[in-house]
């Protein structure tokens, strides 16, 4: 028995394959591609790769104010706890992170920005605001026709 694939929101999704946008879906593909491009350009002239980049700002962006865990990172940046703990520990050579104790677990360690990352990240983030609020009206559109609300108007 073949189940019909369910929507985001756990519903089944309406129609068959012939209600597919497929050209809103490749058009949304390249957006992001396009994005990832553009941002993998800008870590990489502030000297950082696109993964240190995305781990400097979960650690921001998701780390409360003691800091995000390895586990943590690993999760949102859905790579193994392994792989999470080698990019920390560039991370620390590079002079772009701490560890230290979790105040409330002795036997975790806690990721914090240093300065100088926060000097690149808050750069950073403020030229992909730019280039997401460029994109915003394309991303709208796209999401419109793939979500249906288009058509509901």
């Amino acid at each position: 028995m073949i189940k019909k694939p369910k929507a985001a929101s756990g519903r089944p999704r309406a129609g068959g394959a012939e209600s597919v946008d497929y050209r809103s879906l490749a058009e949304f593909r390249y957006a992001i591609r396009r994005f990832l491009a553009f941002s993998e350009a800008a870590a990489s002239e502030a000297g950082l790769t696109a993964q240190q980049h995305q781990a400097l700002l979960t650690i921001k962006g998701v780390g409360e104010a003691d800091g995000l865990s390895i586990g943590d990172l690993a999760t949102r940046l859905l790579v193994r706890q392994h792989t999470a703990a080698e990019l920390a520990n560039r991370l620390e050579e590079a002079g772009l992170v701490r560890r230290r104790p979790d105040p409330n677990d002795g036997r975790r360690v806690l990721l914090t920005l240093t300065p100088e990352s926060e000097n690149r990240l808050q750069a950073l983030s403020g030229i992909h605001q730019d280039e997401i609020s460029s994109m915003a009206p394309q991303l709208v559109s796209i999401l419109a026709k793939l979500s249906g609300a288009e058509t509901q108007e």
